[in-house]
């Protein structure tokens, strides 16, 4: 259980995310992850990282019951740890130094859109499914992330009914490289991993960096600027009655079952 990194071929570390049942990450797990990347990013004998998940689904977001408690007793500790450590984690994947294959299936919701809006490429599943139901969890943000998968008015659409976008749907925006059986999800990315891989290590790194450096949005600071509301939101009171009203059906009952 955690998140742990290993090299499965040379240039190519894996970096695995593993908190049974539904990858539900408490803060420390989002810390965890960041440093993982990072690290993989900073090894220069790697030249890729593949980023997936054992389990059920690729991740289900932030821990709500690690919230939900910490709410109950009075204090907001862990929604500003969830808050700054989804933000390292996003900004871990995005910051590699290296490219980042996001192998996805399952569920990929919340935090998980963050994961992968991040990565330099997605690799999925044919179960796989995408989605912010933010608002169902009195939470906001991920927009930011979810808009690097999906054009602006399906974005839109998508955030505000909490509803999930297939893999197939994002194979066909464009946001998806390949779609595959979920038996066959492992090698597929690791097939773009290696071809990625054969490429000179410093060259591989600036082409990392260029593309980085004319991106159009800054992900880091449109990010946080979401994570003001998210906090708004607690401070009103509303977030924690769309939280326990969520809770009482079940936290992440189902997940890769909403839509």
């Amino acid at each position: 259980m955690g998140v742990s990194t290993s090299a499965p071929d040379q240039g190519v570390a894996v970096v695995t995310v593993d908190f049974p049942p539904v990858n539900a990450l408490p803060v420390q797990g989002w810390y965890d992850l960041a440093d993982a990347v990072r690290a993989a990013g900073r090894d220069p004998d790697v030249r890729c990282v593949v980023l997936t998940a054992a389990g059920r689904g690729f991740n289900a977001g932030v821990d709500i019951k690690e919230m939900q408690r910490d709410t109950a007793a009075g204090g907001h500790g862990a929604l500003i740890g969830a808050n700054r450590g989804c933000a390292e984690a996003f900004a871990a994947v995005y910051e590699c130094e290296v490219p980042v294959v996001a192998a996805v299936h399952g569920f990929c919701l919340g935090g998980g859109i963050g994961l992968v809006g991040n990565a330099d490429a997605i690799v999925a599943s044919h179960d796989a499914t995408f989605g912010l139901p933010e608002l169902d969890r009195g939470a906001l943000g991920a927009a930011t992330h979810l808009a690097r998968l999906v054009p602006q008015h399906l974005m839109r659409a998508l955030y505000y009914t909490s509803r999930t976008a297939t893999a197939h749907e994002l194979h066909a925006h464009g946001s998806v490289w390949k779609v595959v059986p979920r038996d066959e999800l492992s090698d597929a990315a690791m097939e773009l991993a290696r071809e990625i891989a054969r490429k000179d290590g410093f060259l591989i790194r600036l082409a990392k960096a260029a593309i980085n450096g004319i991106d159009p949005v800054d992900v880091r600071r449109s990010y946080r600027f979401e994570q003001g509301f998210t906090f708004e939101a607690n401070l009103s009171g509303v977030a924690d009655r769309v939280r326990d009203a969520f809770g009482a059906d079940g936290p992440h009952k189902d997940e890769e079952d909403r839509s």
